[in-house]
């Protein structure tokens, strides 16, 4: 086993890196000296100050935080020298770790990433699993070295994906099994019973999953059904998708790929369901919707309020 207190300084950001760090805070072996999360950011509808996930969970567990905006800015890397750890595990930080990080450790830099590498490396890849149509995702742990999630794994487990699942229920199927997984490959790996195993070298296994934008989640009503339906639930809760109804912003919150047809965009009612004809083949049967300025609605009755959607054109 591992030698006891293990000085760890932690690294994250969003809800996803707390099961993590509640773990090894939890751990009689590590000793969390240090949280590094990002500043605080404007949120909600008063776009109020607003402390991450990572930095509530540090502070009730009274660890040190600290919150360069970016690592590489002047004296930075002076206050993480001087916390001296073993070890560093990262857990969707949002930021990249230079070399003079990589080697600041006496054991590694470990990073809980959410795909079953080399599929799906970079910032998004529960999102890019979803929409994608993979049938399954998991958690890798590996060891970080200076390529985007390119380094040695460690350990992975793979959880499947369900014609049901969104990208938040995706996201919670995966932090339930961050942490339980983030401490055995930990003790093992430092205990020497854990070989890291090198990525496949073969560049058409590896996937990227770019950082989201706003924009992602706009619906080109010319793809199949099959498509639309996979990006309205990979990009719930954010940045969710939506179009345009009489030039305004529209919400689709929810839909499922249907069969028939219907001109691309065109809103039409058959056999009793409220559909939108796709260029790819297929309905896309609408769910549930929200019109700018409103709340969310069952479209049977957003329909019933607006006499004019049956046969209108969204996008």
């Amino acid at each position: 086993m591992p030698e006891p207190h293990v000085r760890t300084l932690f690294m994250g950001t969003p809800e996803f890196a707390v099961p993590p760090l509640r773990a090894l805070l939890d751990s009689e072996r590590y000793q969390v000296v240090g949280v590094i999360t990002q500043p605080d950011r404007p949120a909600g509808r008063g776009k109020q100050l607003q402390a991450s996930p990572v930095k509530q969970a540090a502070l009730a567990a009274n660890v040190p935080v600290l919150q360069p905006e970016k690592l590489r800015a002047a004296g930075v890397f002076d206050q993480l020298a001087a916390l001296a750890p073993d070890l560093i595990v990262v857990a969707a930080f949002g930021q990249i770790l230079r070399q003079n990080v990589l080697d600041l450790p006496r054991y590694a830099c470990i990073n809980v990433h959410a795909s079953l590498l080399p599929r799906w490396r970079g910032a998004a890849p529960i999102q890019a699993a979803v929409r994608a149509g993979d049938t399954q995702t998991g958690i890798t742990i590996m060891i970080m070295d200076a390529g985007l999630d390119t380094g040695p794994m460690l350990l992975k487990r793979a959880v499947p994906i369900t014609r049901d699942d969104s990208g938040q229920t995706v996201h919670d199927k995966l932090a339930a099994i961050g942490g339980p997984l983030l401490i055995e490959a930990l003790d093992r790996y430092l205990a020497g019973t854990l070989t890291p195993e090198p990525q496949p070298a073969d560049p058409a296994l590896s996937t990227y999953a770019p950082m989201l934008k706003k924009e992602d989640g706009v619906i080109d009503w010319s793809q199949s059904a099959a498509a639309i339906e996979r990006q309205v639930r990979a990009l719930e809760p954010w940045p969710g998708t939506a179009t345009m109804w009489h030039g305004e912003p529209f919400k689709i919150l929810g839909g499922t790929a249907v069969e028939g047809s219907a001109q691309a965009g065109e809103v039409v009612s058959q056999g009793g369901q409220i559909a939108v004809g796709t260029g790819g083949g297929g309905l896309f049967r609408l769910e549930r919707v929200q019109v700018a300025g409103k709340g969310p609605a069952v479209v049977a009755a957003f329909a019933r309020g607006h006499a004019d959607f049956i046969v209108s054109k969204l996008g």
